[in-house]
């Protein structure tokens, strides 16, 4: 399975935890991928970090889990590969980012263009079985703190982006002495319909943060890297 992952992040990831613990969980996950159907295709559970590099992050948005029907996972948090329908939670985040940055709505599901700019899109667990919301987290979960907390030690200054109440709970791996945590509701429509979503303007908060620091603006457009 770490076999997918590149380089830079195996390395930032053998410096921090444990052989060991890098195994039993490499184990655990193959065994869960063995015996049911599970997503993202195996290949791709590294793929938030394919496209943003160690030495390249400025924003971490944290997910839940990925998305838990056929084709919509890709490894990215909230996206989906292109020509794939947007789910809820997608959908909710693209009207708030038109309204936000006053840009169409997108065509494509796909966030790799911000991922390629430095914004790390992570789920607390990269894997999950079909049909079964949250069913790979308690795999993940240690991983995943051990990971917030070395990539808040090591980076300078990033904003770290927490939607939801599952999400925040991860709030204590990130050192508020040098980074800044943006918390809001979680984008889906359980969430955002009762108010708790739209309107927060997360992604101006976000560059407005980024050039404080000197640090170049996520040009927050997706379908600006489609090709015809």
């Amino acid at each position: 399975m770490f076999v997918h992952c590149p380089n830079d992040w195996l390395e930032f990831i053998e410096c921090h935890i444990e052989k060991n613990d890098i195994l039993e969980l490499q184990n655990t996950i193959e065994s869960q991928y063995g015996n049911a159907v599970c997503f993202p295709p195996k290949d791709q559970i590294f793929q938030a970090f394919k496209y943003c590099a160690t030495q390249q992050i400025k924003v971490v948005i944290l997910g839940q889990d990925p998305y838990h029907g056929p084709q919509q996972a890709n490894g990215l948090a909230f996206s989906v590969p292109f020509g794939v329908k947007h789910p809820p939670s997608l959908k909710n985040i693209f009207i708030e980012l038109s309204q936000d940055q006053d840009i169409g709505y997108p065509f494509s599901g796909s966030l790799e263009p911000w991922a390629s700019q430095g914004v790390l899109l992570l789920n607390t667990a990269l894997s999950v079985e079909m049909s079964k919301p949250a069913s790979h987290l308690k795999y993940w979960k240690p991983f995943t703190k051990k990971l917030l907390s070395a990539i808040s030690k090591e980076k300078e200054f990033v904003v770290f982006v927490l939607w939801g109440g599952f999400a925040q709970k991860f709030e204590g791996c990130i050192d508020t002495d040098k980074h800044v945590i943006i918390k809001g509701g979680h984008p889906s429509p359980l969430s955002a319909n009762k108010g708790h979503w739209f309107g927060n303007r997360h992604f101006s908060k976000i560059n407005e943060l980024l050039k404080q620091k000197k640090e170049v603006p996520i040009n927050w457009e997706v379908d600006r890297s489609i090709e015809t």
